[in-house]
């Protein structure tokens, strides 16, 4: 039997996976450092508690298990940027504030964007733990787009492109 066979865990990484669930780990943390950020700027209850629970229960675990699996196999971790301290949004200054509906759309497209690399990962990877690790994040991070699309409904916060009636 190959390198490529026996126990999964055993594979080693190729260079693809290595540089992309690195990379993606880099982009994760930079993402929870910007959670906070959008914590911090929203009044908003609903969205406030999607974010917080899209923190918690998403961005932190993903970064979690990826740097466990990178650890496992000798790869040095990304720097992380420090974490913001928490504010009330009324301190911060109007116009250096970000409104709910920025946000949500900011957040949606960190959704998205995270779906499509993940796609690619799940591509190129050899080892099926890679491929299932990331077809959960891609599963979870569905979930979550779907609630914040229907937040973005309910607030009128939804810009849709324009309808093509004939």
């Amino acid at each position: 039997m190959g390198v490529l066979g026996g126990k999964q865990e055993d594979e080693p990484l190729h260079a693809g996976e290595v540089f992309h669930l690195w990379s993606y780990l880099f982009h994760t943390k930079a993402l929870l450092v910007t959670m906070q950020v959008f914590i911090n700027h929203t009044g908003d209850h609903d969205l406030k508690t999607f974010l917080e629970d899209l923190l918690e229960s998403g961005f932190t675990q993903e970064a979690q298990q990826i740097e466990a699996l990178l650890k496992e196999t000798g790869i040095r971790l990304p720097p992380a940027p420090p974490d913001r301290p928490n504010v009330e949004v009324q301190d911060i200054p109007a116009g250096a504030r970000f409104n709910e509906a920025e946000i949500a759309l900011l957040v949606q497209k960190e959704l998205v964007t995270g779906k499509i690399t993940g796609s690619y990962i799940m591509g190129i990877s050899n080892r099926e733990d890679i491929r299932e690790m990331i077809g959960d994040f891609h599963a979870q991070r569905e979930e979550n787009e779907v609630k914040l699309l229907q937040i973005m409904k309910e607030k009128g916060w939804l810009v849709s492109p324009p309808i093509n009636i004939k």
